[in-house]
């Protein structure tokens, strides 16, 4: 099933969440001295980031979750639309930060803020786009989910200092993983169901099922990029394969790899920086050719189940249909 069928009870409120987060490349600097706001504007420098930062084309999985789970209880649609915004422009905040820190060239398939502008215009632009998720979300003057957002965007970072610290370390453990991924993707995830959940005033049981379901979605999500990092082109990924192998990015099918494989392994030789492009070559091939895919499938896809047990109290309607479709797409899709 493709995106947009799942999409179809909310596309016409996702092209809302995207017109808010277009307006966001207007550059509102309203609350500045007037002289100082023009100055601003006229350079056109700022528009110009968030223009390339915010029109990229992506899934909008996770402003689709707030809105699929918030319509499920008839939420107040003006606060799902802004915290839907908020969440993907926070999400685009952690891509530019990633891309960075990475010095990635490439994201979507085109060139990254970094790559135009160099790092520090892209950390700039993604502490803007951090703030503007903010400000986004404390427009519902609902405290809870203002905090969750902010507490989420620490877990964000410390995932990433640990990611950091952790670079080219072959003996990290299967728990460091799921907590890593966990940070990485889960978060964002279940703060957008468990936001949704929350400003449709969704008995606290549900609230905490839908939490449950962005957090084993956002597992099975994260495995299966993983996977792709493996067995996609770069085409299809819009970035080159192999990219968390050469910084040193251990991930589930690597971890795999360092166990089936113990006696001349490629993953310690490229974390020994020995020979490191041939050997992302050969890791690859070894992947590619062993039961370590279809093992990592398996293990999304007890995620992904989990995920949809987790709906089982909720009403049955069709927006609970297409979170569980979703769950199952997350498994099937291509990139």
């Amino acid at each position: 099933m493709q995106l947009n069928e799942i999409y179809q009870s909310i596309q016409q409120d996702l092209t809302r969440v995207e017109e808010i987060i277009i307006s966001v490349t207007q550059a509102d600097l309203s609350w500045l001295p007037e002289t100082l706001a023009r100055d601003l504007k006229t350079s056109g420098k700022l528009e110009t980031l968030l223009t390339h930062s915010l029109t990229s084309s992506g899934k909008k999985i996770r402003p689709a979750l707030t809105l699929l789970v918030g319509k499920i209880y008839n939420g107040n649609i003006d606060q799902l639309l802004a915290v839907a915004a908020a969440i993907e422009i926070l999400h685009t905040a952690t891509l530019v930060h990633d891309d960075a820190i990475d010095h990635a060239d490439v994201r979507r398939g085109k060139a990254t803020i970094n790559k135009i502008w160099d790092d520090d215009k892209a950390i700039l632009l993604g502490d803007y786009l951090i703030a503007k998720s903010v400000e986004l979300t404390a427009t519902t003057q609902n405290t809870r989910v203002i905090q969750n957002l902010v507490q989420t965007i620490m877990t964000i970072c410390t995932g990433e200092l640990a990611q950091s610290f952790d670079a080219f370390n072959p003996k990290q453990t299967r728990q460091h993983y799921l907590h890593r991924i966990f940070c990485k993707t889960g978060a964002l995830l279940s703060l957008a169901t468990e936001s949704g959940a929350i400003l449709s005033e969704a008995p606290e049981k549900a609230v905490k099922a839908l939490r449950e379901y962005g957090y084993n979605l956002g597992i099975a999500f994260q495995i299966i990029d993983d996977i792709m990092d493996f067995t996609s082109t770069e085409e299809e990924m819009g970035k080159p394969v192999g990219s968390d192998l050469a910084q040193g990015t251990l991930t589930l099918p690597a971890m795999l790899l360092l166990e089936r494989y113990p006696d001349n392994n490629p993953i310690r030789e490229i974390f020994q920086n020995r020979n490191p492009t041939e050997n992302i070559k050969r890791a690859i091939e070894l992947v590619r050719n062993s039961a370590i895919i279809p093992d990592c499938y398996h293990l999304a896809s007890d995620y992904s189940a989990k995920a949809c047990q987790s709906l089982n109290l909720l009403p049955q309607n069709t927006n609970r249909q297409s979170l569980t479709t979703l769950a199952q797409y997350v498994i099937e899709r291509k990139k």
